[in-house]
């Protein structure tokens, strides 16, 4: 007897992301030995705070080469796709499932 198919993709469900990346994830190393805020102490007088359109963290923005980096992605491009699709790489940068 052929199972029926099932389609879930609609399919709303309350899960953390901390959850879905298993606690032995390099990425989980890396957070938990590197203290990434010297970035912004050393960046913020680049930064105006009262004009201009909001950027992306400067501290988002060096774990995304970080990423790229130690997993080989060469383009930018690709990078984006990949953190996209990749929960670990979303949970490294502090994104939600649903930030795009």
């Amino acid at each position: 007897m052929m199972g029926a198919l099932k389609n879930h993709r609609d399919e709303h469900v309350s899960v953390s992301v901390e959850e879905l990346v298993p606690q032995n994830h390099f990425l989980h190393a890396i957070e938990a030995t590197i203290s990434f805020d010297f970035i912004e102490e050393k960046l913020r007088p680049y930064y105006c705070g009262n004009n201009g359109r909001p950027s992306i963290h400067p501290i988002v923005l060096f774990k995304m080469m970080f990423i790229g980096y130690f997993y080989g992605i060469r383009s930018e491009r690709q990078l984006e796709k990949e953190i996209r699709m990749n929960i670990a790489y979303r949970w490294f940068l502090g994104f939600s499932l649903s930030d795009t």
